[in-house]
C-alpha cells in the first residue's frame, strides 16, 4: 500500500464482530490508514454516509441485525445514495454459492473472504483504490448521469498508455455507457472488437444485450445461450434469456430461465417478483404461491419489507387453493392465514380494510359460503377503482366473478385497462395479463373451484358436448393441474370416438394435457387411466 494513498483516503467499516473488528483495525494501521470510522449495523452506515463523504465502505455481509450487509448494498444501489467514485468492500466468512451470488448481483467493488492476512488485505485495497482514483473522472460523469461526457473521458483515459492496468475496466465501461446511450450498433462493433483479442463474458453479454435492444432476437438467443453455459456467466444469461422470451411471449420458457436463476441467487427480490407475474400468465398456481412466500422471506426487515408482499402472498394463496385438489386445500388456507397474520404483526397501522375484506371474501367462498362472501363484496362501487391499487382491483374482480358478479368483474377489469395505459410496464407483463383476464372472464362463467367438478358431473349424466367445453375450460385457466389435464384429455378421447364437433385447437390441447401429466407425480388411478388414454391415441 502506497503510504500516501493509505493517510489520504476515508473508511467507513461496517462490523459487528469483536474479534472481526480488532483484526481489521489492527490490519488498517499496520498498512497505514488513520481516518477511520466504525459501526456495527446497516441503519448507523446509511446515518455516517449522509454525515460524511467516505473513499472506501469496507462492510461485512454477515452483520447481524437488519439483513446485514446485504441489505446496506442493496439500499445504497436502490437510493443511489453510493457515490461511484467510493469504494465498497465486503468480507465475509460465509463462501457459498448462495452468497457469492448474492454479493456478485450487487456488484460491489470487490470481496474479500474472512479470515484474510494483511498482505491480502493489502493487496485487495490498493488495486480498488488505486482504480477508483485513476477513474475518478470518469466516475464523476456518471454520477452526474452526464453519460457524454463520461464516454469522451474514457476515450481520453485509453489513449493513456500509463494507465494499461485499468484498461479492461475502462473498456467495460465504456460498452455499458454505449448501452445506456442507446448506440446499439456501436456497441456491437466495440463488443466484437473486444472479443477479437480476448474472449470476455462482459462483452459477449454486451453483444446480446445490444442485439435484444435491436430486436434482433434470434442473435441475441444464439449469444445468450453460449453464455448460460459459462459459470460466471449463468445468472445473467438465463435473465437476457427469459426478457427475451418475454418478447416472444414464450412465457413458460420465461419462468422456467427466471426459476433457475432464482434458485441460484434467490435473495433478489425483483427476480421473484417477476416469477410471479410469470407465473400468474402461465397459471402455474403454486410456482406463484410459491414464488410470494420466497419474496416474504427475503425482503424481512429489507426496504421491501411492505404490506403489499404479504398481501401478494395471501393472494397467491387463495388463487392455489381455489384451483387445487380438496385434499390440499385446508392446508393452503393454513399458510394464507399466516401471511394474513404476519402482517398485522409487521405493519399494524396499515390502512388494508377493503384489501383484506376481499381476501376474507374468497377465502369464505372456498369454504363454500358463497351468501358471506357477496355480502363482503357488496359495498363497493366502479367509482372508487381510482381510489385501490391495481393488485388490489385485480383481486376484487377475481373475488366477483369468482362468486358470480361477472357483470360487475368485468367493469373492474376495464377500469383497471384504461389505467394501464398511463403505467409505465416495462415488460409489457400486467398489460398482457390483465388482456388475459379479461378474455377468461368474459369467456367463462364458472369459477376455477367450480369449473371440474360441473365438467366430471356433465359427463357422468353423458352431456358429452357440454363436459368437453367445460373441460377445456377448466384446462385454459388450470392447464398445471393433472387431474383436469387428465379429465379432458378422456373428454376430448370420448368427444372424438362419438364424432362431437371438436374445438379449433384440439391437437394443441392433447399436447399441452400430455406435458401436464408427463411432468406430474399421479396416482396410480390416474396412472392407469392415462395409460389407457395414451394407448387408444396411438391407435387413432
Amino acid at each position: 500500500m502506497k503510504l500516501h494513498l493509505a493517510r489520504n483516503t476515508k473508511l467507513l467499516i461496517a462490523e459487528d464482530q469483536v474479534l472481526a473488528k480488532s483484526h481489521m483495525h489492527y490490519a488498517l494501521e499496520q498498512l497505514g490508514f488513520k481516518n477511520m470510522n466504525y459501526v456495527d449495523r446497516p441503519s448507523h452506515a446509511l446515518s455516517a454516509l449522509q454525515e460524511h463523504d467516505y473513499d472506501a465502505i469496507i462492510c461485512s455481509y454477515n452483520l447481524r441485525s437488519e439483513q446485514g450487509g446485504y441489505f446496506l448494498l442493496e439500499q445504497l444501489n436502490e437510493t443511489h445514495s453510493l457515490p461511484l467514485t467510493s469504494a465498497f468492500i465486503f468480507t465475509s466468512a460465509d463462501t457459498s454459492a448462495e452468497v457469492v451470488h448474492a454479493i456478485i448481483e450487487l456488484q460491489p467493488d470487490e470481496f474479500i473472504a474472512k479470515p484474510f492476512s494483511v498482505n491480502e488485505l493489502d493487496r485487495r485495497l490498493s488495486r480498488v483504490l488505486s482504480r477508483k482514483k485513476a477513474l475518478k473522472n470518469i466516475y464523476s460523469f456518471m454520477d452526474k448521469r452526464d453519460y457524454e461526457k463520461a464516454l469522451a473521458e474514457v476515450e481520453f483515459f485509453l489513449l493513456q498508455p500509463e494507465q494499461a492496468e485499468h484498461f479492461p475496466l475502462a473498456m467495460k465501461i465504456k460498452g455499458d455507457l454505449l448501452i445506456i446511450t442507446e448506440r446499439f450498433q456501436e456497441a456491437v462493433a466495440f463488443f466484437e472488437s473486444i472479443i477479437n483479442v480476448q474472449d470476455f463474458s462482459w462483452a459477449k453479454m454486451g453483444i446480446a444485450k445490444s442485439l435484444l435492444a435491436l430486436n434482433e432476437l434470434d442473435d441475441a438467443e444464439r449469444e445468450v445461450i453460449q453464455l448460460a453455459m459459462r459459470p460466471d456467466s449463468a445468472l445473467e444469461a438465463y435473465d437476457l434469456l427469459a426478457k427475451l422470451q418475454i418478447k416472444q411471449s414464450a412465457f413458460d420458457d420465461a419462468l422456467e430461465c427466471t426459476s433457475l436463476a432464482c434458485n441460484i441467487s434467490p435473495q433478489n427480490i425483483a427476480r421473484h417478483k417477476l416469477a410471479i407475474n410469470l407465473a400468474r400468465i402461465t397459471h402455474d398456481y403454486e410456482s406463484q404461491f410459491n414464488s410470494a412466500k420466497k419474496v416474504v422471506r427475503y425482503a424481512k426487515d429489507s426496504i421491501h419489507d411492505k404490506p403489499d408482499i404479504y398481501l401478494t402472498a395471501a393472494r397467491a394463496g387463495v388463487d392455489f387453493a381455489m384451483t387445487s385438489e380438496p385434499e390440499h386445500v385446508n392446508s393452503i388456507v393454513k399458510q394464507t392465514n399466516e401471511y394474513l397474520r404476519q402482517l398485522k404483526k409487521a405493519h399494524p397501522k396499515a390502512a388494508l380494510n377493503d384489501e383484506l375484506t376481499v381476501i376474507d371474501a374468497r377465502l369464505h367462498y372456498l369454504k363454500d359460503d358463497t351468501v358471506k362472501a357477496q355480502m363482503l363484496l357488496s359495498d363497493f362501487h366502479i367509482d372508487h377503482a381510482q381510489h385501490h391499487s391495481t393488485e388490489a382491483l385485480l383481486d376484487r374482480a377475481k373475488a366477483l366473478h369468482e362468486v358470480g358478479m361477472k357483470k360487475e368483474s368485468l367493469a373492474i377489469l376495464d377500469a383497471i385497462s384504461s389505467r394501464q395505459d398511463e403505467e409505465n410496464d416495462e415488460l409489457n407483463l400486467m398489460a398482457t395479463y390483465l388482456k388475459q383476464e379479461k378474455e377468461e372472464k368474459e369467456a367463462i362463467t364458472l369459477s376455477p373451484k367450480m369449473l371440474n367438478n360441473t365438467a366430471v358431473a356433465q359427463y357422468k349424466r353423458g352431456n358429452l358436448e357440454q363436459s368437453y367445453t367445460t373441460f377445456a375450460q377448466a384446462f385454459r385457466v388450470m392447464p398445471k393441474n393433472p387431474s383436469i389435464a387428465l379429465n379432458y384429455l378422456q373428454a376430448i378421447v370420448r368427444a372424438r370416438k362419438a364424432n362431437a364437433p371438436m374445438l379449433p385447437d384440439t391437437l394443441s390441447a392433447i399436447k399441452k394435457c400430455r406435458e401436464t401429466l408427463e411432468s406430474a407425480a399421479l396416482s396410480e388411478d390416474q396412472y392407469s387411466r392415462y395409460e389407457n388414454v395414451k394407448s387408444i391415441l396411438k391407435s387413432e
